[in-house]
C-alpha cells in the first residue's frame, strides 16, 4: 500500500489526520473540529478541515475496507423481517442458510439495528446535495465501524484490545 500524501499541506500529518478521524469518527460539525483543535492550539479553519476530509476521507475509508476485508467474520444468523425480497438476495449470496425471518421480538432486535443510521441521517439533514451526504455516509461508515464497540457487551480489557486494533488499522490506513 503506497502511503497518504501529506505533501504541500501547511499542516503536519498528525494534525490532519487527527482532523479527519475526529470529523468521521464523532461525526462532529466541522465547527466542532475547528474548535477541538484550537483548544489544543492548533489554529485551522473549517474550509481547510472540510478540504481534508474530502481528500483524505475517501482514500482512508478505502484503505480501512481493504485492511479489514481479510478479517474472516461469518454471522452466525441473519435475522429480517417478513419482507420476500431478503431471502431471494441471501440465497444470491449463498447466506440463505442463516436466514431467519424475525417473528415478534426478533424483530425488534433487527429493525432496532438501524437506529444508529437514523441518527446519522437526522445529522445529515443539512447536507446540501445527495451526492455530498452520500460521500459523507459512505466514508463514515467505513470509519465509525472500525472504531465502534457495543462496550457493554465487552469487558475492559478486551475493550482496550479492540481500541488498540483500531488504532493500529488507523495508522496503518493513514500511513
Amino acid at each position: 500500500m503506497t502511503p497518504l500524501s501529506f505533501k504541500r499541506h501547511r499542516f503536519p500529518a498528525e494534525v490532519i489526520r487527527h482532523a479527519v478521524w475526529l470529523y468521521f469518527r464523532f461525526s462532529l460539525s466541522l465547527r466542532d473540529v475547528e474548535e477541538l483543535l484550537a483548544a489544543r492550539g492548533i489554529d485551522v479553519s473549517s474550509e481547510t478541515i472540510r478540504c481534508w476530509t474530502i481528500k483524505f476521507g475517501p482514500q482512508i475509508a478505502r484503505r480501512l475496507k481493504r485492511l479489514l476485508r481479510n478479517q474472516s467474520v461469518e454471522p452466525e444468523r441473519i435475522v429480517t423481517d417478513g419482507l420476500r425480497s431478503y431471502p431471494a438476495v441471501l440465497e444470491e449470496l449463498g447466506l440463505g442458510h442463516l436466514h431467519s425471518p424475525g417473528r415478534l421480538r426478533e424483530n425488534s432486535r433487527a429493525e432496532n439495528s438501524h437506529l444508529p443510521i437514523r441518527r446519522r441521517e437526522r445529522q445529515q439533514q443539512l447536507f446540501k446535495s445527495q451526492a455530498s451526504a452520500q460521500r459523507f455516509l459512505t466514508t463514515h461508515a467505513a470509519i465509525y465501524n472500525t472504531f465502534y464497540t457495543q462496550r457493554h457487551l465487552v469487558s475492559r480489557p478486551t475493550l482496550r484490545r479492540f481500541r488498540a486494533g483500531a488504532d493500529e488499522a488507523w495508522v496503518a490506513a493513514t500511513a
